[in-house]
């Protein structure tokens, strides 16, 4: 179980994240948490650090009209909306704060928000987390925004492609390092993992959406900021690649690095699993 503070002006209580069983005892087939664990355990010694970037799409009551999208048509093109301020710009700040201030309460990872290119559409970052601990608390912290949505009426879709056309997708860029790759000489590590994962580029593909691929094959392009899903490449600063390595971290020679394949739907158990048991397991 993995306890979560509520800390509330009038009365205290706690969110309780637990993992799902059967009725005799074993792993429920939805508990992707369990294996994740185990795998975790088995490489704790690198001590592995991921950061989650989870995007993410508000919706009216209906669940069809984008939030604050006019009812007989589109907004202007996509541009001024990413990282923008004015009612104009953005829809939906007052949830985004409510829901940042809420995690923050409940002890959750929190590090980050801002508004995405897509009008309507947000990010909020999680980490850096140490194994299991990235699942968990992204998953509390996705309850949490569907909980404060609730309250403007408003529903929080985290399909991958919401409005098809020429608009972006929703991913969950996940950042990894490990200690080898924090300390200096770092760079060379990270270059060895990515070169593990290109070899398992499909078997990454096929566990970074709950759909086995198919739900990211409407994002994964190589349009709107992102690589096809037909091939892996990498580079520095490259936001249309697999997995980019930030600039600083090429200067500095050791950080981190990030995957921008997952999508926003995808079990964030799942993904750091398949992470490991990669770059750490050899599986």
């Amino acid at each position: 179980k993995q306890w979560y503070q509520r800390r509330v002006a009038i009365t205290a209580g706690i969110l309780v994240m637990c993992e799902t069983l059967d009725h005799e005892g074993n792993v429920h087939p939805t508990n992707k948490r369990r294996s994740c664990f185990e795998n975790m355990e088995k490489c704790k010694e690198v001590i592995p650090w991921f950061g989650i970037e989870q995007e993410y799409t508000m919706f009216d009551f209906t669940g069809r009209q984008p939030y604050g999208w006019p009812s007989n048509g589109y907004p202007g093109p996509q541009g001024p909306y990413y990282c923008g301020v004015g009612s104009d710009k953005v829809k939906g700040r007052k949830i985004v704060e409510a829901h940042y201030r809420a995690c923050m309460y409940a002890g959750i990872m929190i590090a980050g928000s801002n508004a995405e290119v897509m009008p309507s559409q947000w990010e909020y970052q999680v980490g850096p987390c140490e194994g299991i601990t990235m699942g968990d608390h992204l998953w509390v912290s996705r309850w949490i925004l569907s909980r404060i949505a609730e309250e403007f009426n408003v529903v929080i879709s985290y399909d991958p492609k919401p409005i098809p056309g020429d608009w972006n997708g929703a991913g969950c860029h996940t950042n990894i390092s490990t200690l080898a790759m924090r300390e200096e000489g770092g760079l060379e590590k990270i270059y060895e993992a990515i070169e593990l994962m290109g070899k398992k580029h499909e078997e990454h593909i096929h566990d970074y959406d709950p759909s086995g691929g198919e739900d990211n094959k409407r994002r994964l392009t190589g349009l709107h900021e992102t690589a096809s899903f037909e091939k892996f490449n990498f580079g520095v600063a490259h936001r249309g690649a697999s997995i980019r390595i930030p600039r600083q971290v090429a200067a500095d020679g050791k950080g981190y690095f990030e995957d921008r394949r997952p999508s926003s739907n995808a079990d964030p158990y799942v993904v750091t699993d398949r992470i490991v048991r990669t770059i750490c397991l050899g599986e």
